[in-house]
């Protein structure tokens, strides 16, 4: 290699690494989503009612984006049931915004046994779930919202089910 070459690699990765920790920095800087707007949404239920997210203010609430062609979010939703269940008599309440039609998740939450609700968004909640941390528009996404408003977890992708208990567990 030669030194101008060298110069320029090194120039390179020094800008990279530059680069890399102003965007670390950022991040840790940047103050967490705000959930009001998302605690402002009325959605409906798979038969159509409308359903006001504001209704569970004061709960810890644990917001999960999600569609029935998700296989990821197909594969965590039986720990979420499992969640509910034990944690939701202590005040935690989930709550499944889907990207899908209201036929395909009452069928499909009907199947699965699901025991929080399911609410329909269609192809707009992954654009709702981008100004609380969601820049990629993935699925699964998780938002989870303590008792007093604000979010103490976002999440994209499966959540591993011992971060979801430990999140949960500090806001209860």
């Amino acid at each position: 290699m030669t030194g101008r070459l060298r110069r320029f690699a090194v120039g390179a990765g020094v800008g990279a690494l530059a680069l890399a920790l102003g965007v670390a920095v950022a991040m840790w800087n940047a103050k967490a989503p705000d959930a009001s707007a998302l605690l402002a949404l009325s959605l409906p239920d798979t038969q159509g009612t409308a359903q006001p997210l504001r209704q569970w203010r004061g709960k810890v609430l644990v917001i999960n984006f999600w569609a029935t062609w998700c296989e990821p979010c197909r594969e965590e939703m039986p720990e979420f049931i499992r969640v509910q269940r034990e944690l939701g008599p202590q005040g935690v309440q989930f709550v499944g915004i889907a990207v899908d039609s209201a036929d395909k998740v009452g069928r499909f939450a009907t199947q699965l046994g699901l025991n929080y609700p399911a609410l329909v968004a269609g192809y707009d909640a992954i654009d709702l779930s981008k100004p609380l941390g969601n820049p990629l528009l993935a699925l699964p996404f998780t938002v989870i919202v303590g008792r007093d408003g604000q979010v103490a977890l976002t999440h994209v992708g499966p959540i591993n089910p011992a971060q979801l208990r430990s999140t949960i567990a500090k806001l209860i």
